[in-house]
């Protein structure tokens, strides 16, 4: 090709730059307005797997009418009796076993190759992990709202008012955000979704029954009271159960709080670590 030629097919600046888009580029998002978003993200996807919901409402209504009615007459006298000892352990429960889920919603992404794109994105790395654990965080909100409803149309009455009750929400809710880590961890780990909840089954069955949230301990074996009061779904039972009912329970909130920082410490940076590792 001749260098007339050439010189021909050369495009000038200002025409190059006639065809280029003048609107200045978009800033990066932040990283809280990533996680935001794809908290956003995990919300929606009950919009269009509304089964996903089911878990969260029909899950935790049916735990709490059918132990408030099967055993409220045989362990309280009767299930308005009951019920003020009972609920705050049965959102416990509720919300503990609803944790799985972020683990099962991480792995479903992989599966599908959603993980490997968010990664590609110029976003703040972690903003997919911490996204679905604030969509997770509003999901067990909505499985406390519908759990405490229920109660109160039961006949639970709380001695510590609306602010108990919002203390020991949120007590559940920080137990709940650190234990949800582990289960980013398993669904990294494992191939499937249904690998996720078995492994999770294995593991909350006996944390959750094998507490105070159904009788009180002293009715328990020496041995099983032992066990039980290295539980800390037992602390955090107590915790909730005396800040709704307006008791002093300070050494099982603090045990808590310990608890979820301690458990956060160790297994967020593990699953960070491991998000890093994927890459």
């Amino acid at each position: 090709m001749s260098t007339d030629t050439l010189s021909s097919t050369t495009v000038s600046p200002g025409k190059l730059h006639a065809v280029l888009s003048r609107t200045p580029r978009p800033a990066v998002a932040s990283g809280l307005a990533a996680t935001i978003t794809l908290g956003w993200r995990a919300l929606l996807k009950i919009k269009h797997v509304p089964f996903q919901l089911f878990d969260v409402t029909a899950f935790p209504l049916m735990m709490t009418l059918m132990f408030t009615f099967l055993f409220g007459g045989a362990l309280a006298g009767s299930p308005r009796e009951y019920i003020q000892f009972l609920l705050p352990g049965i959102l416990v429960q509720a919300i503990v076993f609803i944790t799985v889920y972020t683990g099962v919603g991480l792995n479903t992404d992989i599966t599908k190759g959603l993980y490997d794109r968010f990664r590609s994105l110029p976003i703040w790395q972690p903003a997919p992990i911490f996204g679905a654990l604030l969509g997770d965080v509003l999901r067990y909100g909505l499985a406390a709202l519908m759990v405490i409803t229920l109660g109160l149309i039961l006949g639970f009455r709380p001695e510590g008012g609306v602010p108990g009750v919002l203390l020991g929400t949120a007590l559940v809710l920080v137990f709940a955000f650190s234990l949800s880590w582990i289960w980013i961890i398993v669904g990294m780990l494992v191939k499937t979704p249904e690998s996720v909840m078995t492994t999770s089954f294995l593991f909350l069955f006996p944390l959750t029954f094998a507490s105070n949230i159904f009788v009180d301990p002293a009715t328990m074996p020496g041995w099983l009271q032992t066990v039980v009061s290295f539980n800390p779904v037992t602390h955090l039972a107590t915790a909730a159960r005396g800040l709704m009912h307006g008791q002093q329970v300070l050494a099982s909130i603090a045990w808590v709080l310990i608890a979820s920082a301690i458990v956060t410490a160790i297994f967020a940076p593990i699953a960070l670590r491991m998000y890093y590792k994927e890459r």
